[in-house]
């Protein structure tokens, strides 16, 4: 799987960003029970997924603070 481009993750609703979060997490952890087992075959992985979950928590992050500045 291709690590997914900011302008991809803008364009899902916060509800499709929040379950592509939730799998990154869990695929993430997966894939760091394989790397401490030595089954690890592709560790470029792990870097790639964690950069995606820190791009959408912070899309999300964003959304939130346009909403509450929206808000006042």
């Amino acid at each position: 799987m291709k690590a997914m481009k900011t302008v991809d993750i803008r364009k899902l609703a916060p509800a499709e960003i929040r379950t592509k979060l939730s799998d990154a997490r869990d695929e993430f952890m997966k894939l760091r029970f394989q790397q401490v087992s030595g089954q690890l075959t592709d560790a470029s992985r792990l870097n790639t997924l964690r950069k995606d979950i820190a791009r959408m928590e912070t899309i999300l992050r964003e959304l939130e603070s346009a909403a509450v500045e929206g808000a006042k």
